[in-house]
């Protein structure tokens, strides 16, 4: 279920739990499957609940930035993954951030992508399971306590953000569909099967530059070992103690400014037109899209997945239909690259499509995680 060595906290029984849940999330259902389904198994669980009912966009985020939250064990996410997104965000925003990522997270799944939920689902050994199903195993692993590191990503901007992502960044086709699919809510996860066709019916190229640092390659000096309970980037080494402000965010000791070269130890990929660049550090990119089955919670890698233009329309569609089970990378496609990587940069030609992280749209703009 997990590598060798990591370790396991377990939550305290009784449990109090802060529940952030967005009743506008997926088909609408959040609050109705979060009373049926969850509630009664919590309570044989003695966890307790606080529902914090989301009303806007940013809600979740102000909440988790302001409040005091000494008062719950954990913080759960009844939601998509967007809801998510912003409870991380919230959190690394807080001054004493590094006390506040220590408090266990729990996702539920209540969106219609449920990216985390299902792949902690496969990293727990269940069954591939949706819809209800999917909930009820991912409250079991809430009522049984036990939590465990997870990665994130800092990504930043050339117009000069910084977030914090769980799961993904994309660019090109697959954000396409997440984006452009939105208005398909109410059909649930079929919305991105429908979205998926309408691009496909008008497939894309986009033009830029995308370099990486490998896994394989590090900096000539090797990193410390670093502390396991330190709270830790992905991509990012650990700086000694005493070089950052206390309360200011972790440093991006792997990459350079933006405007800067990357740096000769980094790969930069030949070819500069794509139909889609992917970055991905769980298994899933939706609850039947198993993009990186290598993935674990706390692997301290990106699987960076790019798919260079030239594709037909056929190949493509196979290969999604192929990622359902995982075995998209056994076709052996020429123009899907697949490498595990520590950090990476993509700079768009010119700002032409669509951009996310952790399905949320971005502007489209040189960026490096």
């Amino acid at each position: 279920l997990s590598p060798p060595g990591d370790s396991y906290g377990v939550l305290p029984r009784p449990c109090h739990a802060l529940v952030l849940l967005n009743p506008q999330s997926g088909s609408g259902r959040a609050l109705d499957d979060f009373q049926a389904v969850v509630q009664p198994m919590l309570a044989e669980a003695d966890i307790t609940t606080t529902v914090f009912v989301t009303e806007r966009a940013h809600h979740a985020h102000e909440k988790v930035r302001d409040e005091d939250l000494s008062q719950w064990d954990t913080l759960v996410v009844m939601s998509g993954d967007g809801l998510l997104f912003e409870v991380v965000n919230g959190l690394m925003e807080r001054p004493d951030w590094k006390e506040a990522m220590k408090k266990p997270l729990c996702i539920l799944p209540g969106g219609s992508g449920n990216a985390l939920a299902a792949s902690i689902n496969y990293y727990a050994g269940y069954d591939h399971v949706a819809k209800k199903k999917l909930l009820t195993n991912c409250t079991f692993i809430l009522c049984k306590g036990l939590y465990t590191q997870m990665d994130l990503v800092s990504l930043s901007t050339a117009s000069g953000k910084r977030f914090f992502s769980f799961l993904g960044f994309g660019w090109g086709f697959i954000s396409d569909v997440d984006i452009d699919s939105e208005k398909y809510r109410w059909l649930g996860s079929a919305r991105f099967t429908l979205g998926t066709l309408q691009c496909l019916a008008k497939l894309r190229v986009y033009q830029g530059r995308l370099s990486y640092l490998p896994m394989a390659a590090e900096q000539g000096s090797s990193p410390a070992p670093r502390d396991p309970h330190a709270p830790v980037t992905n991509g990012h080494i650990p700086q000694p103690a005493g070089t950052e402000a206390p309360g200011s965010p972790p440093p991006d000791s792997l990459l350079v400014p933006l405007g800067q070269p990357v740096p000769a130890h980094w790969t930069v990929v030949p070819e500069e037109e794509f139909v889609l660049v992917y970055a991905i550090y769980q298994s899933h990119l939706g609850t039947n899209l198993l993009m990186a089955p290598a993935a674990r919670l706390h692997d301290s890698c990106i699987h960076l997945f790019y798919m260079k233009a030239g594709i037909s329309r056929v190949t493509l569609l196979k290969l999604f239909l192929a990622m359902s089970r995982g075995t998209h990378l056994d076709l052996n496609c020429p123009h899907l690259c697949y490498v595990p990587v520590r950090a990476f940069r993509l700079e768009p030609r010119v700002a032409a499509g669509i951009m996310t992280v952790d399905g949320e749209a971005l502007a489209c703009e040189p960026v490096q995680g």
